[in-house]
């Protein structure tokens, strides 16, 4: 074998057995059977052993060649030597003896001979001169002469005869060459002849080569290979290489092997006989299968168990049945008749629970031999039950279905087995199964029917038609169930007094063929007088109830033309439903004729259920508007109420069944009832809808609304917010204007009063679309509500801006209307901070923005009043008169009211929209006076800043100082002394200048501000007096306020001031003369002197006589008499002795009362 063919052959077992492997020469296909894998791969390791040998074999040549050869030298000689033997095949030179063969002589010589073979001795061979080969076949002989001269020999030539000769003459390289080859000729074909050959020659390797090769495919092998092989070489071979060789010797057909193999078991039989194969055989089996009744019977005779049972619990028996072997079926039966056994022919079978697909063999749990019978319908097997009856065996026996073997024979439509049972005497042709059918049952279920078995039954004498006692049904009842109609009706005529009995529900079987339609069957069972009027006992259906509800219109029909027609009609189930009732409840294009049959039979069309439903109501219920249409077609009354009071007309408007509702209205149906018209809208049904409309429907439809009121369906529609609903009433021609009104007894609340038309509440709720309608339409847009707003108020007051425009395109609005409080649409738009609303009207009503109220203000008065800085900008914006006054006696200026609210940045605005700065109110008051009033410095810092005459004075002489110190505002009267050259000296009307005014208010801050006034002018006249002659230090000190007191005196004011009345501040009546003291007591300076034209004390008049002298200290004007006292004033620097008042002459001795004021 090549190497690489060899080495091909070698890797092999390790290849799936699935896949295709290559050779040298051809591919090797490996099946996928595993059986055909596993002999494949024995075949592989033979092949992969021969390769090893035939490589050892070549490595120990190649080393012998190699010897051989080292000392080789041309012309040597061995090399002469077995050049000139070769040469002497078939020469008469040197010949000393001949070999005869059959058809020719041919010279050898005795050396050569004797050369290759001990057999070729010189005793064999000394006294003869012919060697008679003629036994051999004459190619064979010259081949074997040739190679004894020459070693050589062709393939073709190395066979097992060539081998035969050469193991004759001893040639054992020859042998060995030959058996090489033969080794890889082997195969199925050969193998066993080759076993033969090799056991005869003793040729080891062959014989273990074709051995293995026997082994691998032994279930290949037939009788026909081992017919040449000795029995006992062949029994020897069995042995070892089969587990079970009398298997083998029954399947090989060797009885001689067979006879082998008892001889050597006889101490153990009939276990030897019995043992079962891997295929579960045993080998009486494997005889009966390859009809060997002689081998059958010898095993039978040596103990063979014809009872013995396989691994599926079936005996020899049933197994030979089941596979429809009549040869082995009959076999058994006779041998069990023979020996006595006819019992067992009875027996059951009874299946293995353990063995694999034991559910798959359940069917035959409790089959006799009999019933196996039945499954086969040939001639064969038909002998084989004619065999067992004869037997003996009971044909009534029954498997674990109670099915006999006549039920089986039905069942497998096996005639020629059931007419031969039929003709048993013993036979029972009502027998029953566990389920109670009788063969009878099982002949008229057939598919498709056959009178065949039936007839014969019944002729037999088979009950016709038998009970089933479970149901109480009978077979007329199981078989129409079934839909056999042919059978049935092929039963009836056999069973006519047993045709009314009811089953156990208490269907009769006209009850049945109603329910499956078989309407030949009806017309046979009424034909023989079936009554109609039996009703079932849970179901109270009577035959017509179940032919409607499964719409068989020629059964009821059939039905109808029967004798009890007024009962049918009448009678009602369980479900109290009579027959046209249930008639409605079906699909109408299928139940329609049922329908008008049970009518045309006299039927009541306006039959109420017992929730008081008419057949139409129930027809609209289920939405079936084509039974109800009918209905109506065939006189139903249109205007029955059902308990709820709804009529049909609102029964279909809520199962939406347009076409009905057409129906009804063209029938002149009361559309007024329940407002069906509202019902329709509401559930999307426009269409019916218009429907309602067109033959009348009211569409204002007053009913009650929120808190009792009455309301139409268009304000139901606003409040609901369904806009399609609303549009649709306006198009249908509603009443636009109508507002809501108190229902029954005053019922209802604000909604009631409120007097809003659709429009108003259109505009509230944001319906755009409904208030394009009701434009469109010509509702009133300038209706008043109660509070006397009109649409745009409302819509202004919503901020519904789409609307606002639609109201303000209509050619008829009115903008000048107002409301309760005054306020027309413009003045609404800007309360509700609305500007594109307000906007929009001003393009419309250019003067709006200038409108008064009932005080006199204009839209930028109130909004600068109310802080409204947006609507002052949009006012601003749009350029309203911003210097328009107040209509009353204020004639107060926007600029006015901007500077009291202190928004600097809205006094800006109005001086940058024009506001005159300089405008004057009634009392001639400036913005100035009023900032400084209201005490709004960055207010008045603005004003100054845009150039403001600061020192315009009011009617009162007033300048913004004045009022400034009056109100106490600190930080108004430092903007003023600094920010402008404001005159502070000037007095008004009253001689008063700030400072009189300071001291007058007497404000906690009046010092402070009196500071302000002395840092920012420190020359400011302090001891002005007004008209009265009032200095401020003597109104301050009238006031009481000390601090304002302490101020002006440290300022320099004159303590010794009188004013016209003659009023001092040492002669002012006041409680407690402290603060006087203190005040003296605080002087660090002398006071200014007053002047005046008496004493300030007593009040002498001063004359030529009447010297003036002044307190050295208060620096008051005295007489000599009032001025008496003389002391220093040390802190004045007066160390000497001064002329003092007798008031400071007690203060500076520390005698006055200085307690804290």
């Amino acid at each position: 074998m090549p190497r690489d063919a060899a080495a091909a052959f070698y890797v092999l077992p390790r290849i799936p057995y699935f896949c295709k492997v290559y050779t040298s020469s051809r591919p090797l296909i490996i099946s996928e059977d595993p059986t055909e894998a596993q002999k494949w791969q024995q075949h592989l390791t033979l092949l992969r052993e021969q390769y090893v040998n035939l490589y050892n074999a070549n490595a120990e040549l190649q080393r012998e060649y190699a010897v051989a050869t080292a000392e080789k030298q041309e012309g040597g000689f061995v090399t002469r030597l077995l050049a000139t033997v070769a040469s002497l095949y078939c020469q008469h030179r040197y010949s000393d003896i001949s070999i005869k063969l059959i058809d020719q002589e041919i010279p050898a010589h005795k050396f050569v001979l004797s050369a290759r073979s001990d057999f070729f001795s010189d005793a064999a061979l000394v006294e003869k001169t012919v060697l008679d080969w003629s036994s051999l076949n004459s190619a064979v002989a010259l081949v074997l002469l040739k190679w004894i001269y020459t070693g050589k020999v062709s393939q073709e030539h190395l066979t097992l005869d060539l081998m035969k000769a050469a193991a004759g003459f001893q040639l054992s390289d020859l042998v060995d060459q030959c058996e090489r080859y033969l080794i890889g000729t082997v195969g199925l074909k050969n193998c066993v002849g080759l076993y033969s050959a090799a056991e005869e020659l003793g040729t080891l390797k062959l014989k273990e080569h074709c051995s293995s090769l026997i082994s691998a495919h032994w279930e290949d092998l037939t009788g026909e290979d081992f017919k040449e092989m000795p029995g006992s070489l062949l029994y020897k071979l069995l042995q070892t290489k089969s587990k079970y060789p009398l298997h083998a010797a029954v399947r090989l057909m060797r009885e001689d092997v067979v006879f082998l193999y008892l001889v050597e078991h006889n101490a153990e039989l009939p276990k030897a006989v019995n043992v079962v194969d891997h295929k579960g055989e045993m080998a009486l089996e494997v005889a009966l299968k390859t009809r060997q009744p002689s081998l059958a019977r010898t095993l039978v005779e040596h103990g063979a168990d014809l009872n013995a049972k396989d691994a599926k619990g079936l005996s020899l028996l049933h197994s030979a049945i089941l596979k429809g072997d009549s040869y082995s079926s009959e076999f058994i039966i006779e041998q069990l008749e023979n020996n006595g056994n006819v019992s067992k022919l009875c027996e059951a079978v009874k299946i293995n629970e353990n063995v694999k697909n034991a559910a798959d063999l359940k069917q035959l749990e409790g089959c006799t031999a009999l019933h196996l019978v039945a499954k086969h319908n040939t001639e064969n097997m038909l002998a084989v039950g004619t065999r067992l009856l004869q037997a003996g065996i009971d044909p009534n026996l029954q498997d674990y279905r109670g099915w006999t073997p006549l039920h089986s024979c039905i069942s497998e439509k096996n005639e020629m087995l059931f007419d031969l049972l039929l003709e048993a005497k013993n036979i029972d042709v009502d027998q029953i199964t566990n389920e109670d059918d009788t063969p009878l049952c099982f002949a008229m279920k057939m598919e498709p029917f056959n009178e065949y078995f039936a007839s014969k039954l019944l002729a037999k004498g088979a009950i016709p038609n038998p009970t089933y006692d479970v149901t109480g049904n009978t077979l007329l009842h199981i078989l129409t169930q079934e839909r056999k109609e042919e059978a049935a009706l092929f039963l009836v005529e056999y069973c006519n007094n047993n045709l009314t009995k009811t089953n156990n529900e208490g269907f009769t079987i006209l009850h049945e063929a109603c329910r499956v339609g078989l309407k030949d069957l009806t017309h046979a069972l009424l034909k023989n007088g079936l009554p109609t009027d039996v009703v079932t006992l849970s179901t109270g259906d009577a035959p017509i109830h179940f032919a409607i509800s499964n719409l068989y219109t020629d059964i009821v029909i059939e039905l109808l033309d029967a004798t009890s027609l007024d009962s049918q009609l009448t009678i009602k189930n369980n479900a109290n439903e009579t027959p046209l009732s249930l008639a409605i409840k079906t699909p109408f294009k299928k139940g329609k004729d049922i329908v008008l049959a049970l009518i045309k039979a006299g039927a009541d069309v306006n039959e109420r259920n017992d929730e008081g439903l008419t057949l139409l109501h129930q027809a609209i219920l289920k939405e079936d508007s084509a039974t109800a249409i009918f209905l109506l077609e065939n006189g139903a009354d249109m205007n029955a109420k059902t308990a709820n009071g709804e009529t049909p007309l609102q029964l279909c408007v809520h199962c939406r069944l347009g076409e009905v509702v057409e129906a009804l209205c063209r029938r002149g149906v009361d559309t007024s009832i329940g407002c069906p018209l509202w019902d329709a809208l509401d559930s999307d049904q426009e269409d019916t809808a218009s429907i309602l409309v067109k033959h009348g429907a009211d569409t204002d439809c007053w009913g009650p609304g929120p808190d009792g009121c009455q309301q139409t369906l268009l304000h139901r529609a606003i409040d609901d917010n369904k806009e399609d609903i609303a549009q649709f009433l306006i198009r249908s021609g509603c009443d636009l204007n109508a507002s809501r009104r108190p229902g029954p007894d005053g019922a209802g609340g604000d909604e009631a009063r409120d007097e809003c038309t659709p429009l108003h509440l259109c505009c509230q709720w944001g319906l755009e679309q409904v208030v394009q309608t009701l434009i469109e339409h010509g509702a009133d847009v300038n209706a008043r509500d109660a509070e006397g707003k009109t649409p745009v108020h409302v819509a202004i007051q919503n901020q519904h801006s789409q609307i606002i425009s639609l109201l303000l395109c209509h050619p008829n609005i009115d903008l000048n209307k107002r409301d309760k409080k005054g306020l027309s649409p413009f003045a609404t738009a800007l309360t509700v901070r609305n500007n594109k609303a307000a906007q929009a009207i001003l393009e419309r009503l250019p003067k709006a923005a200038e409108q008064y109220d009932n005080k006199g203000r204009n839209f930028l008065h109130t909004a600068i009043q109310k802080g409204d800085m947006e609507s002052i900008l949009f006012l601003l914006s749009i350029q309203v008169d911003v210097n328009s006054r107040i209509h009353d006696v204020t004639q107060t200026p926007p600029l006015h009211l901007a500077a009291v609210s202190g928004n600097e940045m809205l006094v800006r605005s109005l001086i940058l929209a024009g506001a005159r700065v300089n405008d004057t109110d009634a009392n001639r008051n400036t913005a100035l006076h009023v900032a400084a009033k209201a005490g709004h410095a960055a207010v008045v810092s603005a004003l100054l800043q845009n150039n403001i005459n600061f020192d315009a004075v009011n009617a009162d002489g007033d300048n913004a100082l004045h009022v400034a110190v009056r109100e106490g505002h600190v930080s108004v009267v430092r903007t003023l002394l600094t920010e402008c050259t404001l005159d502070a000296e000037a007095v008004n009307l009253k001689g008063r200048n700030p400072l009189h005014e300071l001291a007058r208010c007497a404000r906690d801050n009046a010092a402070t501000i009196c500071d302000l006034f002395l840092e920012c002018m420190s020359q400011y006249p302090v001891n002005n007096a007004d008209l009265d002659g009032n200095t401020p230090l003597l109104i301050a000190y009238m006031k009481g306020n000390g601090n304002l007191c302490r101020t002006l005196v440290k300022a320099g004011a004159c303590l010794g001031s009188m004013n016209k009345d003659g009023i001092t501040i040492f002669n002012y009546q006041v409680a407690t003369k402290q603060l006087l003291y203190r005040l003296l007591d605080s002087l660090t300076q002398e006071a200014p002197w007053s002047d005046k034209d008496c004493c300030l004390e007593c009040g002498t008049k001063f004359s030529l006589t009447m010297r003036k002298h002044h307190c050295r200290h208060c620096g008051r004007i005295l007489c000599s008499k009032c001025s008496g006292q003389d002391v220093p004033i040390l802190k004045f620097g007066l160390n000497k002795p001064v002329r003092v008042c007798n008031v400071c002459f007690d203060v500076l001795l520390g005698t006055g009362s200085l307690q804290p004021s």
